[in-house]
């Protein structure tokens, strides 16, 4: 006696459904990244030595996959944002399987633009 209904199989296999996924798991992970900036920034009040002892963790490799998968999570977030705005405000209908390629090209996109001007 559920009162949501149940999604088949077909149902969780759409394109629009992936697009949710991303969507969803983009904003929770940018959510998990919010406190643990906050974190570093906090390291700034204890002074520029206390900065900059927190500051040489970041030189190894992990952080720095970490900022490139932070912006690619970050472009994934913002053009499906949009993707859903456009939706809920346009005036077209349906869910627009072409939007969400667009969304997944701007996210590669971020991505080997931030590397190649990281370097």
């Amino acid at each position: 006696m559920s009162s949501r209904p149940k999604l088949d199989y077909r149902a969780k296999s759409h394109l629009s459904y992936f697009a949710y996924a991303c969507h969803r798991f983009s904003g929770l992970l940018l959510a998990c990244f919010i406190p643990l900036h906050f974190l570093m920034l906090s390291q700034s009040l204890r002074g520029a030595q206390g900065f900059e002892k927190s500051l040489a963790l970041t030189d190894f490799w992990v952080f720095k996959f970490g900022e490139w998968a932070l912006v690619i999570l970050l472009s994934v977030h913002l053009a499906g944002g949009i993707r859903l705005l456009m939706i809920e405000f346009g005036p077209w209908r349906g869910l627009r399987k072409s939007w969400i390629q667009a969304s997944i090209l701007f996210a590669i996109a971020c991505g080997l633009l931030f590397l190649y001007f990281a370097n």
